[in-house]
């Protein structure tokens, strides 16, 4: 019986941690980074279908997912009618990095093998914590940095998988200028990460998605003008490549919308480091979709990404406090800003009522004739006689 009573207070003790550690937002983050990496598989699918049909326009494909990103979260934007909370050459700017991020990772593809670009496309992730150290004031301690490196080690293990692979072996026609593009690409997308990081925890995330949409399709626009007219111009648009596209497009947009979620939630580097696990994905979808065979060493780099996209995810005791801390100043503002907002409002009728008082008070004078009555005077309006 007293071991029973004794080990009450420890099982409630272990759920209260475990409630702490493992908070809605830290499994909100995990389960849509993995959305989005599964998202990030599927553009890789088309994009391959779209390269063994023939098709190379990185820029055009991107340009109908900012198209769609402008129409449908520019209704909602103009709807509002009001200023918008980040200025527009923000987005102007977050847009070109974004557009160009895109088309130089693509574009690497044509000159180094798929496992370097797997590899090197970790740069990413340290370009992103130096960043939101440097310019957001974001925290790590020694936990994140653990998980992040068993994240990476799980990475190269895959590509160490792939060291006898014929695309290793062959190396693309030109490696070094496609490691430079591919580290290149990846700085862009750690800034474009950031950068929209900062952007949704300061401003709208639909305003945010709406005005990247609107630039970003114009400078597709314009790139593609210069880079891929003729391209688009001998393509035949059979079923075939019609659909691969429209796939791409419809799975960018999903990721797009989701990210900014995850960048409120969790920040720009879970987000990275959800996306590693996109190459698993890969994997598991030859396996059961092709029936191809991989090595055994992929399942265990699966499991070492998953262990330290956990242990990265968990938060401490103080973490929990600064995020419980953040909110409530967070509902402190939104109501502050309210109550002035009503101030505003009720000093601004007392003004129009004064007003009112004021200019029937002037009037008055104009209307008034003073009669003699004896000693005294009476004083009656016009409209009263």
């Amino acid at each position: 019986m007293p071991s029973v009573v004794a080990s009450e207070p420890l099982r409630r003790s272990i759920r209260e941690k475990w409630r702490k550690i493992w908070t809605k937002r830290s499994l909100m983050g995990l389960l849509l980074g993995q959305f989005v990496s599964l998202l990030i598989t599927s553009t890789g699918f088309s994009s391959s279908e779209l390269v063994r049909r023939g098709v190379n326009a990185p820029t055009s494909q991107s340009f109908l997912n900012y198209l769609l990103l402008a129409m449908f979260y520019g209704v909602f934007v103009v709807r509002r009618q009001r200023p918008l909370q980040i200025n527009w050459y923000y987005y102007l700017m977050l847009a070109a990095v974004d557009v160009e991020a895109n088309f130089i990772v693509v574009k690497s593809y044509q000159y180094t093998s798929l496992t370097s670009v797997m590899l090197l496309d970790c740069w990413a992730i340290p370009c992103v914590i130096l960043f939101t150290w440097l310019f957001l004031k974001t925290k790590y301690g020694l936990r994140k940095f653990v998980g992040v490196a068993i994240c990476v080690a799980g990475l190269v293990m895959v590509v160490f998988s792939d060291a006898h692979a014929k695309d290793r072996a062959q190396g693309g026609p030109n490696p070094l200028k496609g490691d430079l593009f591919i580290i290149a690409g990846s700085t862009l997308y750690a800034v474009s990460n950031v950068g929209e990081e900062f952007i949704v925890k300061k401003g709208d995330r639909v305003e945010l998605m709406a005005m990247l949409g609107i630039f970003g399709a114009v400078i597709s626009a314009i790139q593609i003008s210069i880079l891929e007219r003729n391209e688009l111009k001998d393509l035949n648009w059979t079923a075939g490549v019609v659909l691969p596209f429209l796939g791409y497009v419809l799975a960018m947009f999903l990721f797009y919308s989701t990210v900014p979620i995850i960048l409120k939630i969790c920040g720009a580097t879970l987000l990275n480091l959800s996306l590693l696990t996109s190459d698993m994905w890969a994997v598991l979808i030859r396996i059961f979709a092709y029936h191809q065979k991989v090595d055994w060493m992929y399942f265990i780099a699966f499991a070492g990404v998953a262990v330290g996209l956990v242990i990265y995810s968990i938060r401490s005791k103080k973490e929990v406090e600064t995020a419980q801390v953040a909110v409530a100043t967070d509902k402190q503002d939104k109501r502050e800003d309210e109550e002035a907002a009503m101030g505003n409002l009720t000093r601004g009728s007392t003004t129009v009522v004064e007003n009112q008082s004021s200019g029937v008070v002037n009037q008055q004078p104009s209307s008034v004739t003073i009669l003699p009555k004896q000693d005294s005077y009476v004083a009656t309006s016009h409209h009263g006689n």
